[in-house]
């Protein structure tokens, strides 16, 4: 059974935002209204994901994670208090099959990043939740920016890689950060930086080294 799959979220970007977070679609269930149990509502909101998690860790949130007006504000007032806005690429995208993977995107129509780039002239850093694979975030903003002729300057291209562009003479970096879900474990699982840490503690694992590489850049 094919679907048009079409982004349930507008993005959410505070007025003083100087980073935007970047993904594709969350799963179609959320389009559909059709939520899990530990669900939020709201951008990032699976609870099989991962950002909202490690975004937790990091700064101490208390977050709750139901499907609960209280956890869609949690998650708002964060973002506003620490100038985040999320933005993702892809509007709409058709799939044959009901499933939340990148790879399964056909007829893509990206959002106008650049008009959101330009009307929130304080934002200078886009954390892509993902990296250059087909279809994931970094693939669709090179695909943008090469559609205006806009330079994808690499500046660093160990994980995560760090790419700088420029936007009315304004430079904007982006960073592709390890995709927050369990689908990018195994990428994990065979990076060396990784590796050294497990070997250092046993108990160390993907979601740690999510916790640390985030840190960073949040």
């Amino acid at each position: 059974m094919s679907f048009i799959h079409k982004h349930p979220f507008k993005p959410f970007i505070p007025e003083n935002a100087t980073k935007l977070i970047v993904g594709t679609l969350p799963p179609p269930r959320f389009s559909k209204g059709i939520l899990k149990i530990g669900d939020v509502d709201f951008c990032y909101g699976s609870i099989d994901g991962q950002l909202w998690k490690i975004l937790d860790e990091i700064y101490n949130l208390n977050l709750k994670f139901e499907t609960t007006e209280f956890a869609i504000q949690q998650r708002k007032d964060f973002l506003i208090a620490n100038n985040i806005g999320i933005c993702d690429i892809v509007e709409s995208c058709f799939r044959k099959k009901i499933d939340a993977s990148d790879l399964g995107m056909e007829n893509i129509q990206l959002r106008d990043l650049i008009y959101y780039l330009q009307k929130f002239p304080k934002v200078d850093t886009l954390l892509l939740t993902g990296g250059n694979s087909k279809n994931g975030p970094e693939y669709h903003l090179r695909r943008l920016l090469k559609s205006l002729d806009i330079k994808f300057i690499p500046v660093d291209l160990n994980t995560p890689r760090i790419h700088q562009f420029d936007i009315n003479n304004k430079i904007i970096t982006s960073v592709s950060l390890t995709a927050p879900s369990g689908a990018a474990n195994r990428a994990v699982g065979s990076n060396l930086e990784y590796k050294l840490q497990k070997k250092e503690n046993p108990n160390f694992n993907t979601f740690d080294f999510r916790v640390l590489q985030y840190k960073k850049f949040f």
